[in-house]
Order: C-alpha cells, then sequence, then structure tokens
C-alpha cells in the first residue's frame, strides 16, 4: 500500500499591521460567555480570563447575528444544488414512511421472508430502484426491532446517497453506521457481495456484531475480515453477502491473491472480487491515506523532520510509524528510500533491510477497482472537487435530524508555545471546575504528554489517549466516556473516531467496564499485559455510578459462578479468553433480550450457565447506567455541552472540523476553541517566518505569552492551511496521475494471472504456445529485415538464438544446419508457388515432430498462423511473405518439438498442467516484482529531469512503458526456457524446481 509521510514545503505569512491584543486589564465577565458556570468555582487567572473580552460581545449579539443567518441560510439552500438534490430524495423518504405501518404488523419470519421475495423480484428482471423503497423500509423496521433504533428520515436520505455511489457527508452522532445498513442491503440482495469498509479492526468488528444483527435478522449472511484470520477464514467471510472489513486488510488480501500460485489459495470472490464498496470515514481512506511524497539527504532528514512521538514512537526495539492524521500507530509501514533505517541509526537500533517490493497499490487504485464506490463522512466538503475529479463521486450534504447549535468561538493565537500552553492549561482548569467535559486535540504523542504534565501539577484528573499502546488499547473506551461531567479527555486530533461522545457517558460502554471490573479478577489470575489491554481508564473525579439491589446481587452471582469455573479449569484461564468471555456474553445479552435470559436462569437454576448470568447482570447493570447517564447527560448540557479544544490547526481545514464536529451532536449544545502558536509544529514544517510577529508584539508589550484575536492574523493563517491543503492535494495528484500508469499494466499482469490460476488446461496450454511464438517472432525479427534479401539477413544469428531456446531439445535437429542451409532453403521456397500451411515445413530443413494431432492443436495453428498474417505492428517490406513464413516455421517446430516432449515424459495431464501453470506463475511474478523495483526507482529519478524543462510525467509514462514492453518480452522468454529445459530432462529438473520452492 502506499506509504504516507510528512514533508518539507515552503510558505510565507506576511506581516499584518492589523492586530489585536487582548488586554489583561479589561477582561470581560466569564459568565458572559459561560452564564452556567457555578459561583463556587474558582475563577481563573487574569490572563486567562484575558482571552473571553472578544468572545463575549459576539455571544451577546448572537441572537442577532443567528437570525441574519438564518435568512441567509434559507436563499442559499434555494440556490444550492444540494438542497435541490436533497429535496428530490425527499420523495424515496415518503414512499418508505407510507409502508411503515404495514411492514410494522408483519411477523418476524414473513419481515424475513422479504428478503426472499425481492431477490426472487430481481431475478425477474426487475431493478433495484423497483425494490429500494420497500427495501429500506424493511431495514427501518428490522433495525427498530433488533437494535432498538429506527432510521430518522435524514438517515433514509443518507442511505439512498450511498445506494447511488455518492459520499454522504453526515455531521458526527447523525448515525453513520446505521445509515450503511440501507445501501448495505439492497445491494447484497443481488448476491454479488457488499464491502462495508472502515479504518480499523475495532470499527469492522463493531459494526459486524453491531449492525449485523440487522442483516442476520433480515436472511442475509454477515462476514468479518480482521488481521491475523487464516485463509479458510477468509475466504468464508468473503463469500458473505455482506463483509465488514477494514482498509489494509482488504488491500493486502488483493494483493495476496494476485500472488497465489493456485485457485485454491484465493480468498476473494474471483472472478470478480470487487462489486459494491461502502467505505466509512472516506476522507480517511481516499485522501490521507493518499500521499506518498518522496525524500534528498536521508540523514539530515532523520534528525531534523523525523522526531520521536512524534512521527514515531520506539517500541519493544523497532521505530514504528505514527500516523500523523489519527495518531495511530502503524507497524506494517515503514518509510521508504532509507529514512527508516536512518531513523533506527538515529535511535541506536537494529537497522533493517528494506521490503522487496512483491506487488503494490495505492487506496485510490484498489477502490477504483469497485464498479459501484460509495462513502460517508462527517467531512468531506472541504475536497468535494477532489472526490469528483479523482473518484467521480459526488459529495451530497445530509440535514441534521436536529438543528447544530455548537458555538464555534474566535481562533487564539499565540507568539509562542509557552503562552499557548499556559492558555489551554488555564481553560480545562476553568471548565473542569464548571463541570463541562472537556475534549483536548493534539497533533502528537509528545504535546499531548506535555499537556497531562501541566494538568498533573494542578491535580487535575484526566484522560490520555494517543499512540501509546497503553492507551490506544482502551480508545472506544477511553472516547465514550469523554462526555461525562468533569471528565477531561486529551486525545490526537483523529484518535476515537467513530465512536460518539455521548454527553452523560455511554451506558453501554460503563455496564460492561463494570462487569469487567467485577468478574475478570474471578474469571482470570493472569495479569493483564498493558501492552495490549491498556491501562484502566482514569474515573477519578467522575461520580459514581449507583447500583441498585438486583445489579449488586447479579454482579455478586456472576463472580461466585466465575470463581467456581477458574476453578474447575485444569489450566489457569488467560486474561484476553477471560475477557473475551465476557464480551461475547455481553453481544450474547443484546440478541437474546433480558426476558428470554431469565427464563433460561430460570429453566437451568442448578447450574446457572457463566455466559447467561454475566449476559443477564449486564443488562441489569445497563438499565441502571442509562438512569445515571441520562441524568448526567441533562446537568451536562444546562452547563453548556461538551467543550472542545484544538492546540494545533492541521494542514487541512478537515481535520479541524472533524474536531470541532465531537461537540454539538444531535442537536446538543457545544462549543469549540482553537489556540495557536506561531512556534507550531505546521508553521516549522513549512518553514513559515514567524519573527515578524514577535517583533511586533514586542514592540506594543513584553509579554510575548499573550493571545492575539485579529480577523487579519486568522485570515493569513487560514490561507496558509489552505496552501498546504494544495500542497498535499499536488502529491496526492501526483501519486494518482503515477499511480495510473501503473495500474494499467498492474491490470494486465493480474487479468493474465488469473487465466493461469482459473482457466481451463486448454487455454493455459495456448498461453504457453502464444508465449513460444512471440519468442521465435522476436528472434526473428531482430535478425531479418524485410526491405532486404535474404542474403543480407543475419541467418547464422537467428539459428544460433533459435537453438539456444531449446537447449538439447533442438540440438540434435539442428546441428548439422548451417547459415547456408537456410539461406538455400529460403531461396528455394521462394520460387515455389502455392504453399500448404497446414503441414508447412521450410525445402531441406528439419520436419518437426507430428505433434499437432486434433481439431484443437490444428485450430491454434492456424489461429496464430492468421495473427502472423494481420500483425500490424512488425514492418513489412518486400520479403514480408518470407518473413512470415520463417515466423510460422519456426514457430511451429518449437512448439511441436515441446508437445513432442511432454508426450514422451510419460507423466498424466493434470501433472503436466501443474508444472506449466507453476512456470508461468514464478516466472511472471518474479519480473513482475524486478518491474515494480524498476518503476520505483524511475518515479524518484524521473524527478530531476524536471531541471531539463521535461515533464516529469511524461517521462514516467514513456520510460515505464518501455520497461513494461521489456518486461513482457523477459517474461515470455524466460517462461519458455524453463519449460524447455523441465521437458528435457524432468527427473533432474523436478529436484531442481523443488529445491527453489524451499
Amino acid at each position: 500500500m502506499a506509504l504516507a509521510a510528512g514533508a518539507a514545503a515552503t510558505a510565507s505569512l506576511s506581516a499584518s499591521p492589523s492586530i489585536l491584543l487582548v488586554s489583561s486589564a479589561t477582561p470581560a465577565p466569564y459568565s458572559r460567555l459561560f452564564p452556567t458556570i457555578s459561583k463556587r468555582a474558582k475563577p481563573p487567572p487574569a490572563r486567562a480570563r484575558a482571552r473571553f473580552s472578544r468572545s463575549a460581545a459576539a455571544a451577546a449579539s448572537a441572537p442577532v447575528a443567528a437570525a441574519i443567518a438564518e435568512k441567509g441560510d434559507s436563499w442559499r439552500d434555494l440556490c444550492s444544488l444540494n438542497a435541490w438534490v436533497v429535496r428530490d430524495y425527499r420523495r424515496l423518504v415518503d414512499a418508505v414512511g407510507a409502508l411503515e405501518q404495514r411492514l410494522r404488523g408483519l411477523t418476524d419470519e414473513r419481515l424475513r421472508a422479504k428478503t426472499d421475495e425481492f431477490r426472487a423480484r430481481l431475478a425477474r428482471g426487475e431493478t433495484l430502484a423497483d425494490v429500494q423503497a420497500e427495501a429500506f423500509a424493511v431495514v427501518r423496521e428490522a433495525a427498530r426491532r433488533t437494535l432498538g433504533m429506527r432510521h430518522f428520515d435524514v438517515q433514509i436520505i443518507g442511505g439512498a446517497v450511498l445506494h447511488d455511489g455518492c459520499i454522504a457527508e453526515m455531521k458526527t452522532g447523525e448515525g453513520k453506521t446505521l445509515v450503511s445498513t440501507l445501501a448495505a442491503y439492497l445491494n447484497a440482495l443481488t448476491g454479488e457481495g457488499v464491502h462495508v469498509v472502515t479504518v480499523n479492526d475495532y470499527l469492522a468488528q463493531r459494526d459486524a456484531e453491531w449492525m449485523g444483527r440487522v442483516h442476520r435478522f433480515l436472511g442475509l449472511s454477515v462476514g468479518l475480515i480482521q488481521a491475523g484470520m487464516k485463509s479458510d477464514e477468509r475466504r468464508a467471510n468473503y463469500r458473505c453477502d455482506i463483509t465488514y472489513t477494514n482498509n489494509s486488510e482488504l488491500g493486502f488480501d488483493y494483493l495476496r491473491d494476485n500472488l497465489s500460485r493456485n485457485k485454491e489459495q484465493l480468498v476473494m470472490r474471483w472472478p470478480t472480487p470487487f462489486h459494491f464498496a461502502i467505505l466509512d470515514e472516506v476522507d480517511s481512506v481516499l485522501i490521507d491515506e493518499g500521499r506518498n511524497p518522496l525524500f534528498v539527504m536521508n540523514a539530515l532528514k532523520a534528525k531534523e523532520f523525523y522526531r520521536r512521538d512524534v512521527q514515531y514512537i520506539v517500541r519493544d526495539g523497532k521505530a514504528l510509524i505514527i500516523n500523523e492524521l489519527t495518531g495511530r500507530v502503524e507497524p506494517k509501514r515503514r518509510w521508504s528510500d532509507g529514512i527508516h533505517q536512518a531513523v533506527e541509526a538515529k535511535e541506536g537500533l537494529k537497522i533493517q533491510a528494506d521490503s522487496v517490493i512483491v506487488a503494490q497499490i495505492t487506496y485510490q487504485s484498489l477502490f477504483k477497482l469497485y464498479p459501484k464506490l460509495s462513502g460517508m463522512t462527517g467531512t468531506a466538503k472541504t475536497e468535494e472537487k477532489e472526490f469528483l475529479k479523482m473518484f467521480k463521486m459526488p459529495v451530497i450534504e445530509v440535514p441534521t435530524n436536529l438543528p447544530n447549535i455548537r458555538v464555534d468561538l474566535p481562533i487564539q493565537a499565540f507568539a509562542t508555545l509557552r503562552g499557548k500552553w499556559q492558555y489551554v492549561r488555564a481553560e480545562v482548569e476553568a471548565m473542569f471546575h464548571m463541570g463541562r467535559p472537556v475534549l483536548v486535540g493534539t497533533t502528537s504523542v509528545e504535546s499531548s504528554e506535555y499537556l497531562s504534565d501541566l494538568l498533573k501539577a494542578r491535580n487535575i484528573p484526566h484522560n490520555v489517549l494517543n499512540a501509546r499502546p497503553k492507551y490506544a488499547a482502551r480508545e472506544a473506551e477511553i472516547v465514550a466516556q469523554a462526555g461525562r461531567k468533569h471528565a477531561i479527555t486529551i486525545s490526537t486530533n483523529m484518535a476515537g473516531r467513530g465512536t460518539d461522545i455521548i454527553l452523560g457517558g455511554n451506558p453501554k460502554m460503563l455496564a460492561k467496564e463494570i462487569i469487567e471490573d467485577n468478574v475478570l479478577p474471578f474469571l482470570s489470575h493472569e495479569p493483564p499485559d498493558v501492552e495490549t489491554v491498556g491501562e484502566s481508564t482514569s474515573h477519578k473525579g467522575l461520580s459514581k455510578i449507583k447500583l441498585g439491589p438486583s445489579s449488586l446481587g447479579l454482579l455478586a452471582k456472576a463472580a461466585i459462578i466465575a470463581k467456581y469455573v477458574q476453578k474447575s479449569e485444569r489450566n489457569e484461564c488467560p486474561f484476553q479468553k477471560a475477557k473475551s468471555t465476557i464480551a461475547d456474553s455481553v453481544e450474547m445479552s443484546h440478541t437474546i433480550g433480558m426476558e428470554k435470559l431469565q427464563d433460561r436462569l430460570a429453566e437451568e437454576s442448578e447450574t446457572y450457565p457463566l455466559c447467561d448470568t454475566i449476559g443477564l447482570a449486564y443488562l441489569t447493570v445497563l438499565r441502571d447506567c442509562e438512569i445515571h447517564c441520562s441524568a448526567e447527560g441533562a446537568e451536562v448540557k444546562a452547563l453548556g455541552g461538551l467543550h472542545v479544544i484544538g492546540t494545533s490547526l492541521h494542514e487541512s481545514r478537515r481535520i479541524d472540523n472533524q474536531l470541532r464536529g465531537r461537540a454539538g451532536r444531535q442537536g446538543d449544545p457545544g462549543s469549540t476553541r482553537f489556540m495557536v502558536s506561531l512556534q507550531d509544529e505546521m508553521f516549522r514544517k513549512f518553514n513559515l517566518d514567524t519573527e515578524w510577529a514577535v517583533r511586533l508584539i514586542s514592540r506594543i508589550t513584553n509579554d510575548e505569552d499573550i493571545a492575539i484575536e485579529s480577523n487579519a492574523v486568522v485570515k493569513q493563517l487560514l490561507g496558509l492551511q489552505i496552501n498546504a491543503e494544495k500542497y498535499y492535494f499536488n502529491i496526492r495528484k501526483s501519486l494518482v496521475e503515477f499511480d495510473e500508469v501503473l495500474e494499467v499494466q498492474r491490470k494486465h499482469v493480474y487479468n493474465l494471472r488469473q487465466v493461469i490460476l482459473s482457466g481451463d488446461s486448454e487455454s493455459c496450454s495456448e498461453q504457453i504456445f502464444q508465449y513460444m511464438q512471440a519468442v521465435v517472432d522476436d528472434v526473428i525479427l531482430g535478425n531479418v529485415d524485410p526491405q532486404k534479401p535474404p542474403n543480407t539477413w543475419k541467418l547464422a544469428n537467428l539459428l544460433n538464438e533459435f537453438v539456444n531456446l531449446g537447449g538439447s531439445l533442438l540440438n540434435e535437429s539442428f546441428k548439422e544446419i548451417q547459415e547456408e542451409d537456410l539461406l538455400l532453403s529460403l531461396e528455394e521456397f521462394h520460387g515455389c508457388g502455392t504453399v500448404n500451411v497446414d503441414n508447412f515445413t521450410l525445402p531441406n530443413m528439419p520436419v518437426s515432430p507430428n505433434s499437432f494431432r486434433g481439431i484443437r492443436k490444428r485450430t491454434s495453428s492456424m489461429m496464430r498462423w492468421l495473427a502472423i498474417c494481420v500483425d500490424d505492428a512488425t514492418k513489412k517490406g518486400r520479403y514480408t511473405y518470407i518473413v512470415n513464413m520463417l515466423r510460422k516455421y519456426f514457430g511451429d517446430f518449437l512448439i511441436a518439438t515441446y508437445l513432442y516432449a511432454v508426450q514422451e515424459s510419460r507423466y498424466d495431464d493434470a501433472y503436466i498442467r501443474g508444472i506449466e501453470r507453476e512456470i508461468l506463475l514464478k516466472t511472471l511474478d518474479s519480473l513482475w516484482k524486478d518491474h515494480l523495483v524498476n518503476m520505483n526507482k524511475l518515479s524518484s529519478a524521473v524527478n530531476v529531469r524536471s531541471f531539463g524543462h521535461r515533464n516529469p510525467l511524461e517521462e514516467y509514462k514513456i520510460d515505464g512503458c518501455r520497461f513494461f514492453i521489456s518486461m513482457l518480452s523477459a517474461t515470455r522468454r524466460l517462461t519458455v526456457e524453463s519449460l524447455l529445459h523441465y521437458w528435457s530432462s524432468p527427473m533432474e529438473s523436478e529436484e531442481i524446481f523443488n529445491t527453489g520452492d524451499k
């Protein structure tokens, strides 16, 4: 897959004479911005209060601004193409709604039977459009019954957008996961398979289990692809109607399939593995993962631009890349061109060799293989042009179910990092004393841990979520509780994406955590591995969940049974197995329900099965957690909701908007604030001159740590951000354009592999015959000129090259033939009249073995002769006919000799075809691997040619085409030589062949 890495670029920011300094001498009352602040809360220091003066004025005029904005929005909607598209989808919404009451009256069995009915209608010639409204209504009803979740009307619109092959932009918390069930179910009715692609294993598993209940209820099979799965498991899961996976596993499965040596190793649905895909967080997959800049001076770059705990972390003696956009560790990736080795040398680690490229594809090229592709995300509009240009995917903004009332406060700029972090710490502390939950977005492990140390010094409890294993393993749990009262969460910008922050806390996560805390110590005595399961989530400062007597009783019963089970086991139950047991019990409880679990336990009162007891305890605790979270959520809403703080502008507005989108979900209150230092990583990376700002501030005040709120400064900062977006867009555009050259070649090679793997024995043999004819053509056309007479041709060289092809198989037949003999034969042939091409041979030349017996082989010979006759790619001349007859004679002779050697070996057909297929694939894969290495080197080399005023892309296309033609020619020749050598001495070759495999 394409590797992403940071790059240095240049940009400039001119000094602005219009700068507003927020003076600490005239602070605005804190309560004007946050009127619900507790009077008992400790007021922030004067410097911290100063930053709210402009914000308070803005808040005071908010009603007027809202009224103006509302009118402006209505006119904007009227003229917006997006609004017209959404309005058109309303007709589908009405059609779905009209069916709701009728479907609600059906039994589960009759509702499930709708799937067979839809498939029967499609088999009779109806289209997906004909059944779309009713299918969506069926999914809505199934989700209500299985999940207790009914699709909102705007979610019906989102499902239609996905079905139409577009990108649905839906704000955070609007239920994108549930939306995917509509399009996935509808397109799975064709039986060709649907892929729902997420950004990591956790989300794929969660969605397969959670949303899979809807599909399984309706009779569809649901598959899940996870890291570490065996081929048999993968094959079974890809055969399901709907398969959940992540982009990395999908890409590597495709590449591995195209390295398989036999069709039994294939795991995807060949010959058509791709039908329809829904990309969750489509911008992350196609844009954030879609840049691969090249890097001059590796040791210097490793020292200056690749910083520990920013671009990478060191774990278990290895330098592991941190994805700067997601904050997650990517252990399978390595930087290319010696960068990774330079980083390892800098850190004193064991230097590992570069991986050998055996196959590669970019995510852009991978997902272009789908005939129909859709995606969903909360932030795609800023990259709408890119999606439309590169993927032909329009972005449709789906309206929110409830109005968005989040307040985005003005950006604050600081001259120094010290000043920014002081203000961030002060704002977090003030919010903590209020009771408002805070999510702080950082851009690196380093900065998240720096802020954590500042908060620890002030005794402010908090959770950290970054790429370190002890935090990342509990990513979903940490983010799920980030909306609780007094909760402070420091997170890398994109971590926790896909998990909603619910005000008051996520009751399901809380209930599961309570079960684990009470049952795990009795079920397993093995200490948890922090590297695997992470550190426990901190609940310090948060209110305690009050459990009722029923919950406490069931927890005690579950603990006693767990202790009994643990003692009865001969071997100690591993911690991970115990944790999985609890997870399975929780999942089962959602499916079965409380009443059925109570009935089952009543029937088995003497045994009390562990899973049923844990499941019932979970559902009972969940009820208490829901009551607690609901009450706490109301308190948090009254305080103003979640407050999000961004500690740096990102290189893309889209990433900043994703952070903002964590607040204000589903009509909840919330606010956001970005604080930016001119010494931030982004400005350093883009070589931004910030001395002008420092000098200007020093003329006005001695305090360099003061906040700057100025439209002029903010506009210039945002202008720089747009420049960064354009820079990275050009990188992605260049990557796609370069990869399009390779994509044509890759399709040719992979299609050829599938013909070899999946074709019958005749198609495999025909491929070999074509190779042999092509190799003979190369030998002949390289030594003759149809515009000159035969006596000027290099006939001796022609004979030597031809005999060398077959080695001992051809030596005996041509050992007496000299250049003069072939020339005399051609002259005699030139004087002949009609020629019988069916059993053609040149006069006085060796006669080929009579191996063209049977209609298929004779037809094959005739088809090759016709191909020679209509070949327009070769040079024409007066002696073209003689050249063609030479091609015919030597091609037939080589093929006939090969067939004779195979027949004489006395092996059965199955063995022969196996050897042929193996040699074909081995040769193709070996030379394709070398070709990829050469193409990667070429992509680096052609950039230098721009200094000679030559277009690097055009140079890459020309040389890449030449490389590919050379690779195909070498593949044919090596395959032919290997086959002829093998059958010249099968026993000896078999031994060499098997040794090579080992």
